[in-house]
């Protein structure tokens, strides 16, 4: 029964940080296109709530119930697909560090990207949850 509600918390988990790396880098997107300065104030306020009040807390939740599963089943960490998965989670630790960086650059005023790379930034997220999921539903190998 423990496990269930550890597996459930650790979805939820993963949706919270899922939502926020699919919204951060779109509020780039609309930050870079800003001329005025009230609203680059707005974006830098909203990227900073939104990447440490939501994103952080979801990514080390979905981390520590992540491991928390592991250590339940360790079996898991015996099958090519768990070791696929666990690859991407840490491509997308890095990713989700990388929002922070840009958070950091674009509050000091130093953004040299435009509003097309971050659209294409934004892709990153959803190409890796594609992928884990069918990963962990389909056990491909």
């Amino acid at each position: 029964m423990l496990y269930l509600w550890i597996k459930a918390l650790h979805i939820v988990a993963i949706v919270c940080w899922f939502a926020g790396l699919f919204y951060l880098p779109r509020l780039f997107v609309y930050h870079a296109m800003s001329d005025d300065e009230a609203s680059k104030q707005r974006f830098q306020t909203m990227e900073r709530k939104l990447y440490r009040g939501i994103m952080m807390p979801a990514m080390l939740a979905s981390l520590a119930l992540g491991i928390w599963l592991l250590v339940l089943s360790p079996s898991w960490l015996q099958q090519g697909w768990m070791h696929a998965k666990l690859t991407l989670v840490v491509l997308l630790v890095g990713y989700h560090h990388m929002c922070g960086a840009q958070v950091k650059r674009f509050a000091r005023g130093e953004n040299k990207r435009s509003h097309t790379f971050y659209r294409w930034f934004n892709e990153v997220p959803v190409v890796v949850l594609l992928l884990v999921v069918i990963l962990v539903v389909v056990k491909p190998f």
